[in-house]
């Protein structure tokens, strides 16, 4: 692991914390990142020393912030991987996949596809600082697999809804009291709490987690097959004058405008 870039990886008495590492970028991925981030979920999975894994965000301003938006204005897309395939549907799923529980440590911004990562997470501990919310409309994407069904699923048709449709902002108690989040601590006592919950998981069988898990997953895969279909559109989609209109209006810090767009 020790030729990771844009995260890092490391193992204390039994919990794995993997830490996406680009806080001058608001924590958001590109290819790289993703790639890194499948190979450090999968280095845990297959570790004996792990039982619990922590994803969470460099620095105090965020969590995950989503696909690297000025790199896809720079290069066109989430820049160069290990296939040449952009992996985040690897990543979703090897966050549910991998037989040990999954905690999120949600220490800032957790927006657009960062917000897609924490929900697929087992359990989500967050700062007050913490803040939530969906942002693929405003940039010309969209996720329509876990990030749209799963969710609705966790917050009930209406809710998911509105954080789709409207793209607001909400803040850690908020997701609580909607049952997105498991338990919200001051910013200070983040990682403490993390460490509480997975003592406490380190405690129990493991294999009787791995066929618990397996077994809440299988009440919602059929969310990965309706991601394919969205994701085969999303390439073609995020190449139109539409997104691209969404894309260019972000990085000049302008509102998009997308009425010419409503009549197809």
């Amino acid at each position: 692991m020790d030729d990771f870039t844009d995260i890092s990886y490391k193992v204390e008495d039994g919990l794995a914390w993997i830490t996406i590492n680009r806080p001058e970028r608001y924590n958001s991925f590109r290819a790289r990142t993703v790639d890194e981030l499948v190979k450090a979920f999968k280095k845990a999975w297959g570790s004996k020393e792990v039982g619990v894994i922590c994803l969470t965000g460099a620095g105090e301003k965020a969590f995950c912030t989503g696909g690297d938006q000025k790199q896809r204005a720079e290069t066109g897309d989430y820049g160069p991987s290990d296939s040449g395939l952009f992996e985040i549907d690897a990543l979703h799923h090897v966050i549910r996949d991998v037989p040990k529980p999954v905690i999120a440590a949600v220490n800032g911004f957790a927006i657009g596809g960062g917000h897609v990562l924490h929900v697929l997470c087992d359990l989500t501990i967050a700062s007050e600082t913490a803040v939530f919310g969906q942002n693929g409309p405003r940039v010309g994407s969209f996720d329509a697999g876990f990030g749209t069904g799963y969710l609705a699923r966790i917050l009930g048709e209406k809710r998911a809804r509105e954080v789709w449709f409207l793209c607001r902002r909400y803040t850690a108690a908020q997701m609580e009291s909607w049952g997105l989040v498991n338990s919200v601590v001051p910013a200070d006592q983040l990682h403490a709490e993390v460490r509480k919950w997975a003592d406490e998981i380190l405690s129990l069988s493991p294999t009787a987690l791995k066929v618990l898990k397996q077994s809440f997953n299988t009440d919602t895969e059929q969310f990965a097959s309706t991601g394919q279909l969205a994701y085969s559109y999303l390439k073609t989609f995020g190449e139109s004058e539409e997104a691209l209109e969404g894309i260019t209006a972000f990085n000049e810090k302008r509102k998009p405008d997308f009425s010419a767009y409503r009549g197809s």
